[in-house]
């Protein structure tokens, strides 16, 4: 339950933040209980939270405004500047 409290006065604290502040701690708390989820170690919601807020990071820069996800002849995804 400790938990819990400290997880939604985090998430609170970050509805302040920009957008990509706001993807990499979302990204991170889910990665994170994904990894410790999945592998039931400290060391997998470590990884799974490191990964998780790299991800929620890009897609929340992805979220600002003036820039869009493109993707290339090849299924890349990549971030640009929006015409």
């Amino acid at each position: 339950m400790k938990y819990a409290f400290m997880a939604i006065a985090a998430l609170l604290l970050a509805t302040a933040c920009t957008p990509t502040e706001r993807g990499a701690v979302a990204g991170g708390a889910v990665g994170a209980a994904v990894g410790g989820a999945a592998t039931g170690t400290v060391q997998g919601a470590a990884v799974g939270g490191a990964v998780g807020a790299v991800a929620g990071a890009l897609i929340g820069r992805a979220s600002e405004p003036g820039r869009c996800i493109y993707r290339d002849r090849y299924g890349r995804q990549y971030v640009a500047a929006c015409p």
